[in-house]
This record gives C-alpha cells, sequence and structure tokens, in this order.
C-alpha cells in the first residue's frame, strides 16, 4: 500500500473516531483534534519508516516505539502529549479499527476457511500468551518500583 493510501486511511479513521469521542463520552471533535492529529502523525511515521527503514519489521513495532519513547516522562512534550492524546477515548479509537478488520476478514473469508481449525488454536494461544506476558511484566514493574 502506498503511503498517500495510508495516510486517506489513518484520516478517514480519525474522522470516525472524532465522531465516536463526541456520540461515547461526549469528547468534543475541538478538544480531541489535537490528541488525534499526534496520533496520527505518529502511526504515518511508523507506517513510513516501515517502508524507508531496510531490516524488515512491522510498522505497527515502530509505531508503539516512537509512541512510547514520546511519553517517557523526561522527554520533551510528553506531559503535554499524555494530555492531549488522553482527550481521545479507546473506544472510539477501536471501533474503526475493528470495522475495518471485520471487513477485511469478511472479504478474505475464503483463506480464512482455507486455514480451518487450526487458526482457532493459534489465537487461543497468542491471547494467553500475550495474556500472561502482559502479567508478568506488571507484576516485575510494579515490584521494581515498590507498588506492590
Amino acid at each position: 500500500m502506498k503511503l498517500k493510501d495510508s495516510l486517506i486511511i489513518l484520516l478517514i479513521t480519525a474522522f470516525m473516531t472524532l465522531v465516536g469521542n463526541l456520540v461515547g463520552p461526549k469528547i468534543s471533535p475541538i478538544e480531541a483534534l489535537p490528541g488525534i492529529l499526534i496520533l496520527v502523525a505518529v502511526s504515518f511515521i511508523g507506517i513510513a519508516l516501515a517502508k524507508v527503514v531496510p531490516i524488515k519489521i512491522p510498522s505497527v513495532a515502530y509505531i508503539v516505539t516512537l509512541a512510547t519513547i514520546m511519553t517517557i516522562p523526561g522527554f520533551p512534550f510528553s506531559a503535554q502529549i499524555s494530555e492531549l492524546t488522553g482527550k481521545v477515548d479507546f473506544l472510539a479509537l477501536t471501533t474503526p479499527i475493528l470495522a475495518y478488520a471485520g471487513i477485511y476478514t469478511g472479504k478474505n473469508l475464503d483463506g480464512l476457511k482455507k486455514t480451518g481449525w487450526k487458526i482457532a488454536i493459534v489465537a487461543l494461544f497468542v491471547m494467553l500468551g500475550t495474556y500472561i506476558g502482559s502479567a508478568l511484566i506488571a507484576q516485575v514493574i510494579l515490584k521494581i518500583i515498590k507498588v506492590i
């Protein structure tokens, strides 16, 4: 997919998120717009890095890394970035993404049928591994900073 197409999809998703933000938690689009634009910029830079950097790493890895670095306390403007992106409701953001995933899955239903029951087992282990891994990391970090 071309960068231009990725940007168009990101902007459509941003618009849908602003509408969801208004309908759900009733956050004004004007209030949430700076946070949405930050999320779009980070996502676009991550997608661009995945295309430019010769090492094959999924764009989501670049996006998560950039977002993490930008919100580390002490990083310039981290508090402002966290405050602005905090005005974007998580459910308003995930709804259009899940809609795209549903459309993509529906479009490729034949391919999904070919994978059969094995994909369900793989998905189960991925979800279980993610849950256990997240819990372990949280436990270790909370112990290190003496919260628990």
